[in-house]
């Protein structure tokens, strides 16, 4: 063996050792996190995993980056052959992938057009950082060192491999495939000159080898290390609704404390979304608490986990021993809540699952934030003081609001609605909610929706005062144990009347009641009072025929639609709201910018609806400011938090006479051509 051989190898296997120690430690770490079942159903994994992992496909949401990242990515999963070729070429320097016959030749095009794709990427990167400068990409001194030193690496192994295969080629080993190195090689000059062209091949073979290695053993300290982690994240992203959260088990003995105060708290999976994240931004570019001046930064919480893991790690796992006493001490007496993470930062949240529909590789920031919301909650008894009331309405009178739900049924008076106490045999139940039972204003949308039904034939029953919130409000906000309560009580209602389906016009109460209950034993079909109703318009149950009567300002019917989080981003529900507001003739609906699943939160989400909103511009403003640039004539939208949010900030904006807030049950309503036969009671 030659001394070239021997050095190379002893090289590679130093550094191969070097990164496996590394991995195995980040292995080791994130297993202290707590059990989580991510192995089921491994197609619909490994589905995930080519079409957002190789596919790329969240990345190119964004065109100019997700294009950019698309062409390194696969630069480097189609170069590793070339790097492969070079390594076995230090065992035996006449090493090659020829034996792959006819495939050989378009495999050496394709890394040389590949490796073009990744200089010009890397470079497009560069200029985009540093003279381009998207705000999301400033951030402090080590996290832009550490993002230059990859990219230079990566520019200067594509450098290092044009250079050994134009030295090469000068060498006499001539291949047409190799087209870009062929252009290259005249630099080195003729065959004749081939001591000094073996010399700089030899210098760029060793150059590209050791550079690879060094890009190998800086990943596991670097946010890069998602080009390890990333593929394994995705493979084990949630495969639940994005609207379901995990339920706490609250009857087991011995616990010393619910939900998550520190890194061992989490579940492994979240600590790997620690370790996987790129920093690249999207979510806090995307978070509207982050964009009207709040403390919260889903990409911070991630990195601080990443940041807390690391800190605490090597203690958890008897890994340090001796040292300084103090500094440990001092470790283990922080937490990562209230040390790394403010208690401001998570009570910011609107739950509004933006951060987590923009991520590239399925990082999970609503549920930690939800369980280190459960920590405070459960384990500490810390929360806003503005949740105070919003708990005991909740204990005492089943609703978030302070009214007795011996009213609970108050605004159904006069409609000949029955409760399912009164008659059971009904097509659905009309879940109404606390917002349609007590708030003012939507319980005009109750009656609205109540007449569409009537109108369309439909045999619907309510359950009055049997009805209680169903949990949302203290689930979002981390008090599992009241939510439990009244999710578990509602079931037993629910069940006792045998109900099959649920109609109900708050996308909150649509979410908990289809994705979450049936974790309780509540099993039912569910839908929102958007998709029922433009059911009804297609069956010919309900017909449209007249215009909106709109404000004397226009004459046209123009309309913007706001998504609800819940509805929208949680359930994937975009078209039928759509639908059944095209439905009405002479109707102009009119698309925000940030609409569909990029829609931008009302603010109301995650408990905010009963929290002051004191710390920079308000989430509600932000979004009736974007609505009303449209000039539209009715601002829509099919959520009770969206509707007071939107309306509030109508009237912040003195435009209440000229532009209106309202249901798409009301809408279609008014649009009705003639009142049907009353069926609801039979």
């Amino acid at each position: 063996m030659s001394l070239r051989s021997t050095i190379f190898i002893v090289v590679l296997a130093l550094a191969f050792g070097l990164f496996l120690a590394n991995l195995l430690r980040i292995i080791r770490y994130i297993r202290l996190g707590k059990p989580d079942n991510r192995y089921d159903q491994p197609f619909r994994r490994l589905l995930n995993v080519i079409v957002i992992a190789f596919g790329q496909k969240k990345l190119l949401r964004e065109a100019f980056a997700g294009w950019m990242h698309f062409f390194i990515f696969w630069g480097f999963v189609v170069l590793l052959a070339a790097i492969l070729e070079t390594i076995g070429e230090g065992f035996s320097p006449q090493f090659t992938f020829s034996f792959l016959g006819v495939f050989y030749a378009p495999l050496i095009f394709l890394e040389e057009l590949l490796g073009v794709l990744v200089t010009v990427s890397v470079i497009a990167a560069l200029y985009r950082r540093y003279v381009m400068r998207p705000k999301r990409l400033q951030l402090n001194v080590h996290a832009r060192i550490d993002a230059t030193i990859i990219l230079v690496l990566i520019l200067l192994i594509m450098i290092s491999m044009f250079g050994q295969n134009a030295s090469r080629i000068s060498l006499g080993y001539s291949m047409s495939a190799r087209w870009v190195s062929t252009a290259l090689s005249s630099i080195f000059g003729s065959s004749s000159e081939s001591r000094q062209v073996q010399t700089w091949f030899e210098i760029f073979w060793w150059m590209h080898i050791l550079l690879v290695l060094a890009f190998l053993n800086y990943l596991p300290y670097s946010k890069h290390f998602h080009v390890v982690s990333s593929i394994p994240n995705v493979y084990f992203s949630s495969l639940h609704p994005p609207g379901e959260l995990k339920p706490l088990d609250l009857e087991v003995e011995n616990v010393e404390k619910f939900g998550a105060l520190d890194v061992e708290d989490l579940s492994w999976k979240n600590l790997l979304d620690g370790y996987t994240c790129t920093e690249c931004g999207r979510c806090t570019e995307a978070c509207p608490a982050n964009y009207t001046g709040k403390p919260l930064s889903p990409r911070k919480i991630i990195m601080d986990i990443r940041d807390r893991l690391q800190e605490k790690g090597p203690l958890l796992l008897s890994m340090t021993r001796g040292g300084d006493d103090e500094v440990r001490k001092g470790i283990l007496e922080r937490t990562l809540v209230h040390h790394h993470i403010a208690d401001e930062e998570l009570w910011s949240c609107t739950t509004c699952m933006a951060c987590v529909q923009e991520c590239p590789v399925m990082i999970e920031h609503v549920p930690a934030i939800i369980e280190m919301r459960r920590g405070l909650v459960l384990t500490e008894s810390n929360f806003p003081a503005e949740l105070q009331p919003m708990y005991q309405n909740l204990e005492r009178n089943f609703t978030p609001w302070a009214f007795s739900y011996t009213t609970r049924a108050d605004w159904a008076e006069g409609l000949n609605i029955k409760t399912l106490a009164e008659d059971n045999n009904v097509e659905v139940l009309f879940w109404v909610g606390c917002a349609g039972s007590f708030d003012a204003r939507y319980k005009k949308v109750a009656v609205a929706f109540a007449k569409l039904m009537q109108r369309a034939g439909v045999k619907f029953g309510i359950l009055g005062t049997e009805e209680k919130c169903t949990g949302d409000p203290a689930r979002r906000t981390g008090n599992e144990y009241l939510a439990q309560m009244l999710m578990k009580e509602n079931i037993e209602t629910l069940n006792r009347y045998h109900v099959a389906k649920i109609v109900t016009m708050c996308p909150h109460c649509f979410n908990t009641l289809k994705n979450e209950y049936r974790q309780f034993g509540g099993t039912f079909e569910v839908v929102h009072h958007t998709q029922f109703i433009y059911q009804l318009i297609e069956a010919g149950r309900l017909k449209v025929s007249k215009a909106l009567s709109v404000p004397p300002s226009s004459a046209e019917g123009r309309v913007t639609y706001h998504d609800p989080c819940y509805l929208g981003r949680y359930n994937r529900e975009y078209d039928a709201p759509r639908a059944a507001l095209k439905s009405i003739p002479g109707l102009e609906l009119v698309e925000m910018g940030r609409s569909r699943d990029r829609s931008f939160c009302c603010g109301a989400g995650g408990g905010r609806m009963w929290m002051e909103e004191t710390i920079g511009k308000r989430i509600n403003l932000e979004r009736t400011e974007e609505a009303l640039s449209l000039k539209p004539d009715v601002i829509a939208t099919a959520c009770p938090f969206c509707m007071t949010m939107l309306s509030d900030g109508v009237k912040m904006k003195e435009q209440e006479e000229e532009v209106k807030v309202r249901d798409i049950a009301e809408l279609i309503l008014e649009a009705i051509e003639k009142e049907e036969p009353d069926v609801s009671n039979g």
